[in-house]
């Protein structure tokens, strides 16, 4: 992974609002959710959210799709995870590390 778009992701979630969204967007798994109910679990209004949103997506963690009048977020799991994988890809020197292996994300490709 390039260590600009590492920069730009972690940047990106160290905003407490930018984080919840990411984080709710983990959630709502690969389907995603409308932008009007991200501001509404939130309680961030709509030119908030767009601020944040356009952020994340400059930080390619999140994905939009256009269904009719909505558009529907989704986390980028791809991204999601090559984050984590960069940020551990070293860890303990190769040797052997007593950190559990994650569990596959819903967002994972078999």
């Amino acid at each position: 992974m390039d260590s600009n778009l590492v920069v730009r992701a972690l940047s990106a979630l160290a905003h407490e609002s930018r984080l919840a969204i990411f984080r709710s967007l983990v959630v709502a798994g690969p389907d995603g959710i409308p932008a009007g109910e991200i501001a509404q679990q939130l309680g961030l209004s709509p030119s908030s959210l767009s601020f944040h949103l356009k952020d994340l997506a400059h930080a390619e963690l999140v994905n939009a799709r256009q269904e009719g009048r909505f558009i529907f977020y989704s986390a980028n799991f791809d991204g999601m995870n090559s984050l984590i994988g960069f940020l551990t890809e070293n860890c303990c020197a190769g040797s052997e590390c007593s950190l559990p292996v994650s569990p596959p994300c819903c967002g994972d490709k078999p």
